[in-house]
């Protein structure tokens, strides 16, 4: 972590960190516009000049070379050339996760932070000053979740999203979680199925179920006919807080704690144990706070993401977790780190 008070090398304080930060929405936004012009997805594996990419992406003239150099200089985008005949090419950061057709593709979040939280976080000062949300809710008296549910179009999009930033944890739990003790996981609020679809190609003697609300299961049922798993793979649609939890060894949770206030996540937690066998567990996915809330500054801007989202929601600890898993009844937890800022918070029974 750096240092408040860097110096110059002449041993005065440096301001540049302050620039940084306080213009950082600049680069944010020349990201995300590039992800939301499908800039990446056009340029794919060619290299092509800075006119060609102006026409295809439809811009004026004016703003193109500042643009793709901007890009360039933020590390998205590498240049053969200068001037007008220079040719722009994917970096390979960006040909993996920011192309539509690579596998990998992380963009769908990106997009949804361009079209809702770009604009909703301008209004931070007044959801710390109320605590309350600042998204759709505060214009249409809708909370997020209705918002989606009310549109398929919308909704789709933003279980995309979800699938594509949490694709690299669900690989990395099932690589490195012991399975061989288990033989059922059940994925509450799976969206698009993905975590059970990751788990059960990665352990064949595994049987998954996705359970979520019933206007995501034609998502989830597309996502498991896609992987050609689905006598192994299932869809249970319901609501993890008052319907019946399927039976299963192992539950599931991929950001999803966060989204609520302690009195929910505490009864999430409560259900998930009465549910759960001896022996059984429970994981949590989600960008962990570390304990000191010094270090993981993801997963403390993502908490905040939360007050502007839902008001009550919040993101939290390891050791959070570890105390409200004990109280539910837990024996013991451990974290575990999975990519980027993200954690496997995991309680056993």
């Amino acid at each position: 972590m750096q240092n408040d008070r860097q110096g110059n090398g002449n041993g005065a304080a440096d301001p540049s960190r302050i620039f940084e930060i306080g213009f950082g929405f600049f680069a944010s936004k020349v990201l995300l516009t590039a992800v939301t012009l499908e800039l990446f997805t056009i340029l794919s594996d060619r290299a092509t000049t800075g006119a060609e990419l102006g026409r295809a992406m439809g811009l004026h003239p004016r703003g193109v070379a500042d643009f793709l150099d901007a890009l360039v200089a933020l590390g998205f985008l590498e240049r053969e050339g200068d001037g007008e005949h220079g040719l722009y090419r994917n970096t390979e950061l960006a040909a993996r996760f920011l192309d539509k057709a690579s596998p990998d593709y992380i963009g769908g979040i990106l997009e949804m932070c361009d079209a809702r939280l770009f604009g909703f976080w301008d209004d931070l000062g007044e959801a710390l000053r109320t605590g309350r949300p600042q998204n759709e809710i505060k214009h249409g008296g809708r909370s997020i979740f209705e918002e989606l549910y009310a549109d398929p179009r919308r909704l789709e999009q933003f279980v995309e999203a979800m699938a594509g930033v949490s694709r690299g944890n669900f690989r990395a739990l099932a690589g490195t979680f012991d399975f061989s003790a288990h033989d059922t996981l059940c994925d509450l609020g799976g969206a698009s199925g993905l975590l059970a679809v990751t788990v059960a190609r990665h352990h064949p003697h595994m049987r998954c179920i996705t359970f979520d609300l019933p206007a995501v299961e034609p998502i989830a049922r597309r996502t498991i006919e896609r992987a050609g798993l689905d006598g192994r793979v299932t869809v249970h649609s319901g609501d993890f807080f008052t319907d019946p939890l399927p039976p299963a060894d192992i539950y599931t949770a991929s950001l999803i704690l966060h989204d609520w206030n302690l009195a929910k996540k505490k009864a999430l937690i409560g259900r998930v144990h009465a549910a759960l066998p001896e022996g059984g567990a429970f994981i949590a996915i989600e960008n962990l706070i570390d304990d000191g809330r010094r270090h993981n500054a993801f997963g403390l801007l993502m908490s905040l993401n939360m007050l502007v989202e839902t008001g009550d929601g919040f993101d939290f600890s390891g050791a959070d977790f570890r105390s409200w898993c004990l109280e539910a009844g837990f024996r013991h937890c451990e974290v575990r780190p999975l990519t980027g800022p993200s954690s496997a918070a995991i309680a056993y029974k």
